[in-house]
């Protein structure tokens, strides 16, 4: 694959506003901006200008000025791509965005793919592949914990890591090669002790990285938290107040809500992903039942249940709820609503081990309680250094993990160094899958093709 074409694309999304972005990245980059790009000051030509610096003038197509800019320049191997690179600034006009485009590619740039800028950014050895990914995530980042996880990875830290482990098993691979090539005298060069010791150490390692993919997810995507009870009990206005907006319609009629609402918050910098439920009832309404079906498909799927009841609300019946919860193994949060209005409490619903919060939600009363029960229960731990989020690299670590077990059990029966090597081969293999070291163009495609154009 080619990447000598100049390519150019909006760094910045399609919408007005006070400044927008086109960039190109390419050895012509300069030379195309030239064409097109008259400094202010003419005393020094464009195409001289150093690296860092920002140059004040006006796009022209022919004699016809399309707006005022400035044009940053970045110059091999000091850009974002490696590449000398060129930004454009300018007044945020769909218009203008479009012209300087249209003459970006007259003059001899291509439209950029896809994430081709951090492909190029990639393959000219700005970042690696894990590094690259981590790019998206910070883009797409939602909350306080993704922002900070892709910032962190961005920069190196799960790469870090994952060189050490490579590191650690380089030398006795090498070892246990040379061993194969004196394998008539039956010589040891790789001490199986310290081998086992060592890739003890690195399968404990990657098993934690491995588990850390759970939380990954639920910090990248949001934690599922279905609010779930009987018609008329306050759900939909629960959802509301957390969500402090009148998101969901409220009734005294039961069986308002007919089909699921879901809205998201980011708290304490953790998204949650609130879903309003069907009330919980036998009914003969065929429509409310196919709601009341969906409730109990989102409880299988929810991480953490919010069991809205009332002071007056069928103890026998909330008992029987609460144990189907708890039997599918969901973290359970039981809201007794409206005391504004019931005062009086069933003692046994407060006397039993799982989270209790009373609340009004029409009042908004103790709804800072119930969020930071919500806080705590989901065990969110945001210091985490080194959280796995991406299904590649999961599916990589299990690989890897795989191998390391099959070397520990050829160590103990004694196996031959060829086939130690070939799974300690596939250790390194799947580690440098994950840091691009070892990858195709397939895999490349797949990954950049979910970027944005842009970047």
């Amino acid at each position: 694959m080619t990447i000598k074409r100049t390519i150019c694309a909006p760094a910045t999304g399609v919408c007005t506003g006070a400044i927008a972005v086109v960039r190109l990245s390419g050895s012509d980059s300069l030379t195309i901006t030239d064409k097109i790009f008259f400094p202010a000051d003419k005393s020094k030509k464009f195409i001289l200008q150093k690296p860092n610096t920002i140059r004040f003038g006006v796009i022209k197509d022919n004699d016809k000025i399309i707006d005022e800019v400035l044009v940053s320049v970045f110059k091999s191997p000091y850009s974002y791509t490696g590449e000398d690179s060129v930004e454009i600034s300018f007044h945020g006009s769909d218009y203008i965005q479009k012209k300087i485009l249209e003459l970006l590619i007259k003059n001899g740039a291509r439209t950029a793919r896809p994430g081709e800028f951090t492909q190029r950014a990639f393959l000219n050895g700005k970042l690696d592949l894990s590094q690259a990914e981590a790019v998206a995530d910070l883009i797409s980042s939602k909350s306080e914990t993704s922002h900070r996880i892709a910032m962190q990875q961005m920069r190196g830290g799960f790469s870090v890591e994952l060189k050490k482990l490579r590191s650690n098993l380089l030398s006795f691979i090498s070892l246990i090669e040379l061993e194969l090539d004196f394998g008539e005298e039956d010589v040891e060069f790789a001490n199986r002790q310290d081998l086992e010791n060592i890739i003890n150490k690195i399968i404990k390692h990657i098993r934690n990285m491995i588990k850390s993919f759970k939380l990954g997810n639920v910090i990248k995507n949001g934690i599922n938290v279905a609010i779930v009870g009987e018609p008329n009990v306050g759900k939909s206005t629960l959802l509301n107040s957390l969500l402090n907006d009148e998101r969901a319609i409220v009734s005294d009629i039961p069986g308002t809500t007919r089909d699921s609402i879901e809205e998201t918050i980011s708290i304490d910098g953790i998204i949650f992903r609130f879903i309003d439920t069907a009330g919980i009832r036998k009914s003969d309404d065929i429509i409310e039942n196919l709601g009341i079906k969906r409730t109990y498909q989102i409880i299988d799927k929810a991480e953490i249940i919010i069991l809205v009841v009332e002071p007056k609300s069928n103890i026998i019946k909330v008992e029987d709820t609460i144990k189907k919860i708890i039997e599918k193994q969901k973290k359970l949060i039981v809201a007794i609503n409206k005391i504004d209005t019931q005062k009086v409490i069933p003692e046994n619903i407060l006397k039993n081990n799982y989270t209790t919060v009373i609340i009004s939600a029409k009042e908004q009363q103790n709804i800072d309680k119930l969020i930071k029960k919500l806080v705590k229960i989901s065990n969110i731990d945001n210091n985490n250094e080194f959280i796995v989020t991406n299904i590649r690299h999961y599916e990589a670590l299990c690989k890897a993990y795989e191998a390391g077990k099959n070397v520990i059990i050829g160590i103990k029966n004694n196996i031959s160094g060829d086939f130690l090597a070939q799974d300690i081969h596939e250790i390194l293999n799947q580690i440098g899958e994950i840091t691009g070291e070892f990858t195709n163009d397939e895999v490349l495609q797949n990954i950049f093709r979910n970027f944005c154009i842009g970047k």
